[in-house]
């Protein structure tokens, strides 16, 4: 996955707290919101080169990058502090023993390995096999390769454990790097700086005008495999000086990965000075092509909801309208006898609002899907605004685990009032919290620890640690719940919503049809997900290829578009199922636009299919299938939310249009 984070104990309401607090004392001075905090190097001073995880688009299963016999720091391996985001995506940020001094070019020896043994030798064969990509990072920089197929230029991020040449059976490890380090030489002028990296979220620096220095503004690699003679390795120090090699050599030049073959680690940094500024220096990873396909996408939407809004349009102002002035012009005895001649939606009109079935489960639902609406809301306005930078690692994830959370209280009263409306008394609103507060996230515990069981069975960075499994239950009862409890109170203490017509004790015969009327609400998710599949595929592809995807300002606009066709799609099945006397509405709406699930489902099965067809081994595919499963979920009750919503307003205002004695 490509890098995106968070500081630890980020809050996206105290950021947004600093943000104003920024913007209110600011006097001129210029400032910078995404990103970590800027930090300018002198002339010779030490940078240290940061490891992450080993990672694969083959296996989807990280590694640690110490659990292969690469050279270790003399210090000991340290890990940073990782914050919930990153521990959740399996990151694991070590240490190493790659040191460089600003604006010194030198070829340095690292160390050499003791001779391979059998296990070592499987291992690096089997990571080799799978392409694995060794993540480094360089103040805060994911290092980045370039190569050029048929011409082709497409840049990485990473360099691979080793490569296996077509034809061949041998196995050759990469073990001399050469760096690149893009610097800018900077001037201070007294900057304020709004971070949101390693340093802190909401941190404010300010710089000092003597402060000039070098930027670190890129950071590249070029892979090779260097055979060298051990013995006159072993004769080196650390950091010793040793000649520069040329890349491009032969297959005898290179260093094959074999049983007692002892390993030599070497690289080279040199220093090039860049006019790219600091502010910018994230570009090159987050330029994503495809604009026009993007846009293409939006045209498409449009198009759906242009024609879905005429199909409304007719149903109001038309039909529906048409029919209750005639109704309303008649006089009492006319109206009676009208209503014997009456004819589809009218005439369920004492049945309409009767109880639907599993109705604490319709409750539980669509409090949840408030709860994930407005969490993804909020996410991706802060993201397409710039404020979850993919610098800060982890941050977007922990953001949406933070607001999920404090959003509850919002879940609970949602539940709460609609528990009302269709009970018509308060009695059973605690269960009503409790299951709104246990629905989703049980889902996501239950899936997560069979996923996770998995990876621990596969000795994976990617299990998430059984310390984090307490603190994620820590939050979910000391913050989710009691929350939810606290927004289902407030709920029964609000104005009750009154049906505008009284039911019938009897309930009223359904007309027998030719089809099941779920094969037209099933049908119908086909609409929202003809806006969604385009954007679906870029950020699957961000998820399990390893790209960057940050063109939130496109999927905010996607989103947008999406709760417009849910809503209309909704109400134009509810208004057809009325209009064919079946008054069993309820559940109806919520599936005829939470069903893009299903097709969101089985795309991710099509992209499973088609476009990882490099994905190897039945844990693989268990894993991918498991987080499908869960934005699938996700998907679902926020549709379905979003379309019951404007279905029973529609239905509400509809009804409360017609006067019956």
């Amino acid at each position: 996955m490509g890098p995106t984070s968070n500081p630890e104990r980020s809050s996206s309401l105290c950021f947004l707290t600093f943000s104003i607090v920024l913007l209110l004392c600011g006097s001129g001075n210029a400032f910078y919101l995404p990103g970590s905090y800027m930090h300018t190097y002198s002339e010779g001073e030490n940078i240290w080169v940061k490891v992450n995880s080993l990672t694969s688009i083959e296996t989807e299963l990280p590694f640690g990058y110490y659990t292969l016999p690469y050279c270790q720091p003399q210090s000991g391996i340290k890990k940073s502090a990782e914050n919930l985001g990153e521990l959740l995506m399996g990151d694991q940020i070590d240490n190493s023993p790659y040191r460089f001094r600003v604006n010194v070019n030198e070829s340095l020896y690292l160390c050499t390995t003791k001779p391979l043994n059998e296990h070592e030798v499987k291992l690096l064969k089997q990571r080799t096999h799978d392409l694995y990509q060794v993540n480094m990072i360089l103040d805060n920089l994911p290092v980045r390769r370039f190569t050029e197929p048929n011409g082709v230029v497409i840049q990485w991020t990473g360099f691979p454990v080793g490569y296996i040449p077509s034809g061949s059976s041998e196995a050759y490890i990469i073990n001399h790097l050469k760096f690149k380090v893009l610097v800018h030489e900077y001037e201070g002028r007294g900057m304020q700086i709004m971070t949101t990296g390693e340093e802190g979220m909401g941190m404010i620096a300010e710089t000092d005008a003597k402060n000039s220095g070098y930027e670190i503004v890129g950071f590249e690699v070029i892979p090779c495999s260097v055979k060298r003679d051990p013995e006159a390795m072993l004769k080196l120090n650390i950091y010793d000086k040793v000649d520069s090699v040329n890349c491009l050599l032969e297959l005898e030049k290179s260093q094959t990965i074999r049983e007692q073959e002892k390993i030599s680690f070497t690289y080279e940094v040199v220093f090039v000075k860049s006019d790219i500024r600091w502010p910018s220096r994230w570009d090159a990873y987050l330029t994503m092509g495809g604009a026009r396909v993007h846009w293409f996408s939006i045209m498409n939407s449009l198009m759906v909801i242009f024609f879905l809004a005429g199909i409304v349009f007719v149903i109001f102002l038309r039909t529906v309208r048409r029919d209750l002035t005639r109704y309303e012009e008649l006089d009492k005895e006319s109206q009676a006898q009208m209503n014997e001649e009456l004819s589809g939606w009218k005439l369920v009109v004492g049945d309409v609002f009767r109880e639907p079935t599993c109705s604490k489960l319709l409750c539980v639902m669509v409090g949840d899907g408030i709860q994930i609406t407005g969490m993804a809301v909020v996410t991706i306005v802060f993201a397409a605004l710039g404020f979850m930078s993919p610098a800060s690692r982890g941050m977007l994830l922990t953001g949406m685990i933070i607001l999920y959370l404090f959003l509850g209280i919002v879940a609970g009263y949602v539940g709460v009032i609609l528990w009302r409306t269709i009970k018509g008394g308060s009695d059973g609103w605690r269960s009503v919290c409790w299951s709104t507060a246990c629905f989703f996230p049980g889902i996501v515990f239950i899936v997560l620890t069979i996923l996770n069981f998995i990876l621990w069975g596969s000795k994976s960075t990617g299990a998430i640690p059984i310390s984090l499994f307490f603190t994620l239950l820590s939050l979910w009862f000391c913050i989710s719940v009691p929350l939810t409890l606290i927004g289902g109170f407030i709920g029964t203490r609000a104005e009750e919503i009154r049906f505008p017509v009284r039911t019938n004790q009897i309930p009223r015969e359904i007309p027998a049809r030719k089809y099941p009327s779920w094969f037209l609400v099933l049908g119908a998710g086909t609409l929202p997900f003809g806006t969604l599949f385009i954007e679906l595929f870029f950020i699957l592809s961000s998820i399990w290829l390893g790209r960057f995807y940050y063109v939130f300002g496109f999927l905010l606009v996607v989103f947008l578009l999406l709760v417009i066709v849910c809503a209309e799609v909704s109400v134009v099945l509810t208004y057809m199922h009325l209009c064919v006397e079946d008054w069993r509405w309820w559940w109806k709406a919520f599936f005829a636009s939470g069903s893009v699930a299903l097709y969101v489902f089985l795309y991710s099965i099509n992209y499973l299919v088609f476009d990882l067809r490099s994905l190897s081994g039945p844990v693989s595919a268990i894993l991918y299938l498991g987080y499908s499963l869960i934005m699938a979920t996700a998907i679902m009750l926020s549709t379905g939310t979003i379309g019951f919503l404007m279905s029973f307003y529609f239905v509400h205002y509809l009804f409360s249009s017609v006067k019956i004695d």
